[in-house]
């Protein structure tokens, strides 16, 4: 099968790595998709999601603060001020880090509609797991 592999890293550490299908980046100028063989670049990253489909047809889902992006045809690499992978095992861990990822995309001072489209990702993310 065709994928690419991405990389989501925070001044913390390393908070995603696999190997997806496609990922869309909320990039400074609009999201953008990403798919293997995409041309190199680097990209700077507004306040948003990282939506990610997986090998299997699932998504899931980063929120970020800001950050960049470095792609290159089989790798994509985003280095985030913050970032929250909304996750969990259980419908309490995964409202924990949906309440994270609301309260990291909150803490940025930025348009009201970047805001409300990030909240509404992070909440159609948590409802597909």
């Amino acid at each position: 099968m065709n994928t690419i592999h991405l990389e989501i890293v925070t001044p913390e550490g390393l908070i995603f790595s696999n190997d997806a299908k496609m990922v869309v980046l909320p990039g400074s100028e609009g999201e953008f998709g990403v798919l293997p063989g995409h041309a190199s670049l680097v990209s700077l990253l507004k306040i948003g999601v990282v939506d990610i489909e997986n090998t299997d047809g699932t998504h899931d889902a980063v929120a970020i603060d800001w950050g960049y992006a470095k792609i290159d045809e089989n790798k994509v690499i985003v280095l985030a001020d913050g970032a929250v992978y909304v996750s969990g095992n259980s419908e309490s861990e995964i409202a924990k880090s949906l309440q994270k990822a609301k309260d990291l995309v909150q803490s940025m001072k930025d348009g009201n509609g970047i805001l409300a489209a990030a909240l509404s990702k992070i909440e159609n993310a948590a409802r597909a797991k």
